[in-house]
């Protein structure tokens, strides 16, 4: 069986001379009283042979409401624990976290109660420094944000060191 295949993209900005990050937390009753390590890069599947990156934006635009530009840059993949492959791409761009528009996924809830309730794909989403991030992060996606440091260490404007 082949593994499951996802795409993300992991937006920075310099705030104050620091690298943030913009990260998402899933929604649903599985994630809602979970904080650390239960974040992560905006990301979805997608099917072998299909384009990666479009499917990186696709899922960004799916899960934030926002469509993003060009200049990515590669961040490679990781395996996470469930076995999934995740690609991802980085790219400069400031996004508010207050206009998040996320589609939604039905399931039952409660479980066995044959009820089907409709939640948010994310619930929230945020802007962390590294060391911030790297504790919210799901284990295996924090592989990212060390890919990120050392793509990007130089690029921070004078106006922002």
């Amino acid at each position: 069986m082949a593994a499951k295949l996802s795409a993300g993209i992991l937006l920075y900005r310099f705030r104050n001379a620091e690298l943030e990050v913009f990260l998402v937390h899933p929604g649903g009753p599985f994630w809602a009283k979970k904080d650390a390590g239960s974040w992560s890069i905006p990301k979805g599947e997608y099917r072998e042979g299909e384009d990666a990156l479009a499917a990186a934006k696709r899922e960004f635009a799916e899960e934030t409401g926002a469509p993003l530009g060009e200049d990515f840059l590669t961040l490679g993949e990781v395996k996470q624990a469930g076995g999934k492959v995740v690609k991802a791409w980085a790219v400069r761009h400031d996004f508010d976290p207050e206009l998040l528009k996320s589609n939604t996924f039905q399931m039952e809830w409660p479980p066995r109660s044959g009820r089907m309730q409709e939640f948010p794909e994310v619930d929230s989403a945020g802007w962390f420094t590294l060391p911030l991030a790297h504790e919210k992060l799901l284990t295996a996606q924090r592989e990212f944000l060390t890919r990120l440091g050392e793509t990007i260490r130089l690029e921070a404007p004078a106006s922002d060191r």
